[in-house]
């Protein structure tokens, strides 16, 4: 077997459909995001903005979260010790999952690396505590949802995104006695449409399920205290297991599970991916505890960043660009083709400083590859701006269809 000739014909594959992906040295500048240093290959520097980060409200670089890093380091050193059973359980690891468990209204919370292993730790684990369960997976899910429900080895059900109809008749389908559990999100990140959270709340009460709700890109953002979608719509309390992250709206590292006190003592106990993972470390946990209890109390950041997401969509429409907008604060622009895509991302960044990433199968499905703009708090009127001009001559310059592609 020739190993290098078939890693060079797999990359290639990637080349030849014009989906392989780049990365760009960035240099992020505390107190001035979005913008950043790009640096070069040539070693040259370049000032950017950037369009398609998830630190969402900038809280990455908030005087409050930069304070109380500093003061774990210095108290406690960089790293934790060790997984969270033998030494990396620390106070500013406990004093967090209080703030997440509080914030979700939940009796516990537990902490994980990313919020990737908590669905994928939790998810693959609950059959293990629930023999027979059968997990209702919405088609749209998270490949971290999607990687969980795989490998635990039960009985899976895949219903079509959003369809409720679908969903119950694939439940009734089940015998009545199963355990059961429907997963799904709050948000969906790559089109910015919402889960009928109450809906399925509605069916998991006729049939007698548990709900797993994944409201990463609704933490922080959505809810009087920016506890997510299920906050601002009052049905919290009827959803069983809340996952989040602390990497986007919190700006931070991590992620989570809030739910009842037995349920996260079952997985803490059972779930591979907690037991035998090093814990965060307590600079970051307790960086990201100082965002959660801010964000709490504040929404002002909330609010400027849903006006800002509206500014900058109603821009983009004004174009006849092929926006996909379903009222959230995520601003898909389809292009439908990932040579296109690539052309405007690398265009964007080399003439006009605007960093935004290629979105392309299998992230999305083929024929809807896409730019994805984060808009932020931040993103001033200058920002939006130069965006809007440029993404106006760029959508001309490469012979783009306007508003026939977002569907």
């Amino acid at each position: 077997m020739d190993y290098t000739a078939k890693l060079d014909q797999a990359i290639g594959r990637l080349h030849d459909e014009g989906r392989y992906r780049t990365f760009i040295d960035i240099e992020r500048r505390n107190g001035h995001f979005p913008h950043a240093t790009w640096r070069r290959a040539d070693g040259s520097e370049r000032p950017i903005t950037v369009w398609c980060g998830n630190d969402y409200l900038g809280m990455g670089q908030h005087p409050d979260v930069l304070s109380a890093m500093h003061e774990a380091l210095d108290a406690t050193g960089a790293g934790s010790g060790g997984t969270r059973n033998i030494s990396g359980t620390t106070v500013y690891h406990t004093a967090l999952e209080r703030e997440l468990a509080d914030l979700h209204a939940k009796e516990a919370a537990l902490l994980f690396t990313s919020a990737y292993i908590a669905n994928d730790a939790t998810l693959s684990t609950l059959p293990k505590i629930f023999p027979g369960l059968i997990i209702y997976s919405d088609s749209l899910n998270h490949a971290s949802m999607i990687e969980g429900v795989r490998r635990n080895g039960g009985a899976k059900r895949v219903f079509r995104h959003n369809d409720v109809v679908h969903l119950r008749e694939l439940m009734a389908a089940d015998p009545a006695d199963a355990p059961k559990l429907i997963a799904f999100e709050s948000i969906y990140s790559m089109d910015g449409d919402f889960g009928p959270i109450e809906a399925v709340c509605d069916l998991a009460d006729e049939f007698g399920a548990l709900t797993y709700i994944d409201e990463v890109h609704a933490v922080g953002m959505y809810g009087q205290r920016g506890a997510g979608v299920a906050e601002r719509d009052g049905l919290m309390g009827r959803l069983d297991i809340i996952n989040g992250t602390l990497a986007k709206a919190y700006g931070v590292m991590g992620g989570y599970i809030a739910a009842s006190g037995k349920m996260c003592d079952a997985i803490r106990s059972y779930a591979p991916g907690f037991i035998f993972t090093s814990s965060l470390s307590p600079a970051v946990a307790a960086g990201a505890a100082a965002s959660v209890a801010y964000l709490k109390q504040d929404a002002s950041l909330r609010e400027v960043h849903q006006t800002q997401a509206r500014i900058l969509k109603s821009r983009l429409k004004a174009m006849d660009l092929p926006l996909i907008d379903h009222g959230s604060h995520i601003v898909p622009v389809v292009v439908g083709d990932p040579v296109h895509t690539k052309v405007l991302s690398d265009t964007l960044l080399e003439d006009h400083g605007i960093y935004v990433q290629p979105i392309n199968y299998p992230t999305v499905p083929r024929g809807t590859e896409r730019l994805r703009f984060t808009p932020s708090p931040l993103h001033g009127p200058d920002e939006i701006d130069r965006l809007v001009r440029a993404m106006d001559a760029l959508w001309q310059k490469c012979a783009l269809n306007r508003a026939d592609l977002a569907g």
